[in-house]
């Protein structure tokens, strides 16, 4: 399978980003994945690149973007760090990613059982992992629970997770005007999913 070009991107809606990210779970959990020439595909991007999706992942070694969504070199832009949060930084990749290099949808992917996430409940300190984790603290307080708030508790690490995806969302359209605009003009898509570690599935939210 050819990687894509400019034209090919280009014609791209962000409904159709969407449906190809759907649609590449499907054949990664009916392990029915597409057969790609790796090395040819080395070569084709060689001369440049036009991802239609950009990625927002945890960097949990058990959620490898490319291979969840059966999708080749080139073809996503992927960005990890623990617990799929945004500060600047994130926010300037995911405005190239988009405005720059054509990505038609911007994905928050978080997942089930999420180390940074139950760091962040049990309120972790550890280096620089502590302030690491400070970037949760308002996912915290915004996720109403009245029992146990710990990481032993699935159902609040459950919780948290999922509010984190929406407030991530929140936050870039309100921190990014260039997204946010880009967003309200039809350009691209900006969604959440969250993927579970125990069987591959991607609950697209």
């Amino acid at each position: 399978m050819k990687t894509l070009t400019k034209e090919a991107q280009s014609n791209i809606t962000p409904a159709l980003a969407l449906k190809i990210l759907k649609e590449g779970n499907k054949r990664f959990l009916n392990n029915a994945t597409i057969n790609r020439d790796l090395n040819l595909q080395v070569e084709q991007t060689s001369t440049g690149q036009y991802p239609f999706a950009c990625i927002l992942g945890c960097i949990d070694s058990r959620v490898p973007s490319e291979l969840v969504f059966d999708q080749g070199f080139g073809d996503i832009f992927n960005v990890r760090i623990a617990g799929n949060f945004v500060n600047t930084d994130i926010l300037g990749s995911m405005e190239f990613a988009c405005k720059v290099a054509g990505s038609k949808i911007i994905l928050v992917l978080g997942h089930t059982k999420c180390g940074a996430i139950k760091g962040a409940c049990d309120h972790v300190k550890l280096g620089n992992l502590t302030a690491m984790l400070q970037n949760f603290d308002d996912v915290l307080d915004a996720s109403e629970y009245a029992g146990d708030r710990s990481s032993q508790n699935t159902e609040f690490v459950d919780l948290v997770t999922h509010k984190n995806i929406e407030m991530t969302i929140d936050k870039i359209r309100k921190n990014s005007p260039v997204l946010s605009e880009m967003e309200k003009n039809g350009e691209i898509l900006i969604a959440g999913a969250l993927y579970d570690v125990t069987d591959g599935s991607v609950k697209f939210l």
